[in-house]
């Protein structure tokens, strides 16, 4: 990581508040082996004030990674198992009257909290998923027609299982949309996977990970997050990437104008990570593939001869002109 320029802002301890994050993101890799890009992201996206999708098999370390991000950051942490008979009020909570008070009282609902699990989202039904969907857009959620804040800072991490399809309720591509970010953790290595397996000898690594930020940094540093430098060319190339992808003939669905706010925030996210208070290409398109992929949909003719949104998305980064550099 090399600082390359200092934020100007007194009140903000720049070297500091980025000696922590990467602490942070050392505490996670820990537990998590060998994923630290993933770990990044995850982070990323925590900075940004975004949500994530992790879809991948059984047993990648999903839920894994969720608890021990939130035990880092000091953050409330919620975990929905979500089955067919999962309720919206379950997300949301519920109004239950109470006998000796003789009145209605306010059971807040798993979403209360600042950083929620929502692991195999595609398996509740789609009212449910519909009720945490519009709390991760909106911040709040009504119930009875009165309205409560979530908690802040507040991030949902959902997971679904890219194979096992019965009994499902695949996410409708509106709704994907809400995600800034989605990622596939993928297998470990051997040699990972052997450290892994000793590492758990004797006992769970997560009971030894120790916080290292709390909500209120969280908090702060997402305020700050958003005040990193992007160029206006910057701003050009994001449109223009995203721009590509409506105009791409392979592509029935192209990325929404809430494709180009989220990979903005993003990279902002992205850039303070890698020790800087400004944004470069190379951020925007670190990011570009994870942020946009799963906002898109293929053309019958594209997913016959085989090629993903992934390698579509690899030719608009390679044919868009890059801002200082001409193309790639």
């Amino acid at each position: 990581m090399n600082n390359e320029t200092i934020a100007q802002n007194t009140s903000f301890d720049f070297k500091a508040a980025h000696a922590k994050t990467i602490a942070a993101i050392d505490e996670t890799e820990k537990v998590i082996v060998g994923k630290r890009p993933d770990i990044i992201m995850l982070f990323t996206a925590l900075l940004s004030g975004s949500h994530v999708l992790i879809e991948d098999v059984p047993g990648t370390g999903k839920t894994t990674l969720a608890a021990t991000i939130a035990k880092v950051t000091g953050l409330d942490f919620n975990r929905a198992q979500f089955t067919p008979d999962v309720m919206a009020s379950d997300i949301t909570g519920f109004n239950i009257y109470n006998r000796q008070k003789e009145q209605f009282e306010f059971r807040p609902g798993l979403v209360m909290c600042n950083l929620m699990l929502a692991d195999e989202i595609n398996r509740a039904s789609p009212k449910t998923q519909s009720a945490l969907l519009e709390a991760m857009e909106e911040g709040r959620v009504t119930v009875d027609g009165v309205t409560y804040d979530i908690p802040d800072p507040f991030m949902v991490i959902a997971t679904q299982n890219p194979t096992g399809y019965v009994g499902t309720y695949p996410l409708p591509e509106a709704q994907l949309d809400r995600f800034a970010l989605k990622i596939s953790m993928g297998y470990p290595s051997a040699e990972e996977e052997v450290n892994i397996i000793m590492a758990r000898r004797g006992y769970n690594p997560l009971d030894s990970v120790l916080p290292v930020l709390s909500a209120d940094d969280v908090r702060e540093l997402r305020q700050f997050v958003s005040s990193i430098k992007i160029d206006e060319e910057l701003y050009r190339y994001i449109v223009a990437l995203i721009t590509a992808t409506r105009k791409n003939s392979k592509l029935a669905l192209g990325a929404s104008p809430r494709a180009s706010v989220a990979l903005m925030r993003l990279a902002q996210a992205y850039a303070f990570i890698r020790g800087r208070d400004y944004v470069l290409p190379d951020d925007i398109g670190s990011l570009f593939r994870a942020a946009v992929g799963h906002r898109l949909m293929l053309r019958q003719e594209a997913k016959l001869a085989n090629q993903s949104a992934d390698d579509i998305l690899v030719d608009i980064l390679r044919s868009t002109d890059v801002p200082y550099k001409g193309k790639r």
